[in-house]
């Protein structure tokens, strides 16, 4: 199973939102900043709103990661809906909001034969 194909796109605080599906990720301000400029992971959180009994709850939980790949020219984002790729360039410039969003690329697992 292949998982669909998502965008990114930048929050009016300069984080990130990832909608993949039904599911819309986030990652913070400040860790974009750290994900850009030195290379560190960064978590990818997801906000679940539940209701029941007449009240409203929200629990922000950690869903993946994201991390510029070893060769520095692209960031993989792991979440629980699948793995996904897009080009560091293309990320600086939504981070940046020069674009209003980029598409994400499905990673296929390899298949073994």
């Amino acid at each position: 199973m292949t998982p669909e194909p998502g965008t990114l796109a930048c929050t009016a605080a300069g984080g990130l939102l990832i909608h993949v599906e039904a599911e819309r990720y986030r990652i913070a301000p400040e860790d974009v900043r750290s994900l850009i400029f030195s290379g560190r992971p960064a978590p990818v959180t997801c906000e679940r709103v539940r209701r029941g009994d007449g009240v409203v709850t929200g629990q922000t939980t950690i869903e993946g990661h994201a991390a510029v790949n070893p060769a520095g020219r692209a960031v993989l984002v792991h979440t629980r809906t699948g793995s996904f790729i897009i080009p560091l360039v293309s990320l600086r410039r939504v981070a940046r909001g020069e674009a209003a969003s980029a598409p994400l690329f499905p990673l296929v697992p390899e298949m073994s034969i």
